[in-house]
C-alpha cells in the first residue's frame, strides 16, 4: 500500500478521534443495534458487491450520484475514486450518527453528506443546484421499512431520475423490487453470492 495511502488513513483517523468520532465498524455496529430496521445488515457490503453494483454506471456521463443509507461510507471510496472531477456526490441518510461520521471521514468537494429522507430526494437534490440525478444507489431494507415509505421512496426516486438513469439496488429480500417495478418498470436482476449474506442487485432503468 502506497505511503500515501497510509497516510491519508492515518490523517482521518487522528481527525476522527479528535472530533470524538468513533472507528467505521464501532459506528455501523451501533447503527445497526440502534436503529435495526433502517441498517439492514449486521456486516457491511463486501467489495465484490461494490464493484458488481457499480459496474454499469456509465461514469464518463454522470453528473450526479445520489445515494441512499450510505451509513459509513462502504461505497463512497469507490464511487468518489470514479466519479468525474466536476460531478457531484449526495449521500442521504436519516441517521445523524452515520452523516456526522461521514462529513469527518470524507472531504471531496464533490461529496455531500444530508441528514434527511430518501423520499425527500427531489427537495435535497434541488437544494443542492441540480435537475435531475443519473443514478441513485440503495441498500435501504426496503420490506421493514414502514407502511408507505417504501412506495413513497420508489416514486420519489422514479421522479428525480433522468431518462437512461438507473436506481440501482442491492438487497437481502426480493420484496423490495415491489417497490421499485411499479414506477420504474424495466428492471434487471441478478445475485452477489460472495456477500453476508448474499445480496439481490437491482438495476431499474428509466425510460
Amino acid at each position: 500500500m502506497p505511503v500515501s495511502t497510509l497516510a491519508t488513513r492515518r490523517q482521518r483517523r487522528q481527525l476522527r478521534q479528535a472530533a470524538g468520532v468513533p472507528s467505521p465498524w464501532s459506528m455501523f455496529l451501533k447503527g445497526f443495534f440502534k436503529h435495526p430496521v433502517m441498517v439492514g445488515a449486521l456486516v457491511p457490503s463486501s467489495n465484490a458487491l461494490v464493484r458488481r453494483m457499480l459496474s454499469r454506471v456509465d461514469w464518463a456521463n454522470t453528473k450526479l450520484f445520489v445515494e441512499y443509507g450510505p451509513g459509513v461510507g462502504t461505497f463512497c471510496r469507490a464511487i468518489l475514486d470514479a466519479l468525474p472531477a466536476d460531478a457531484s456526490y449526495i449521500a442521504i441518510d436519516t441517521n445523524e450518527d452515520f452523516i456526522r461520521y461521514l462529513r469527518h471521514d470524507i472531504v471531496d468537494p464533490r461529496f455531500s453528506a444530508v441528514l434527511g429522507s430518501a423520499a425527500d430526494v427531489m427537495r435535497i437534490v434541488a437544494d443542492h443546484g441540480h435537475d435531475k440525478a443519473d443514478y441513485v444507489l440503495s441498500g435501504l431494507p426496503f420490506s421493514t421499512l414502514p407502511a408507505g415509505v417504501g412506495d413513497a421512496i420508489g416514486q420519489a426516486t422514479a421522479d428525480v431520475l433522468r431518462p437512461g438513469g438507473a436506481f440501482l439496488v442491492y438487497q437481502y429480500s426480493p420484496k423490495c423490487r415491489d417497490f421499485i417495478e411499479p414506477y420504474i418498470p424495466k428492471v434487471e436482476h441478478a445475485m452477489e453470492w460472495w456477500n453476508v449474506p448474499p445480496a439481490q442487485l437491482y438495476w431499474a432503468w428509466k425510460e
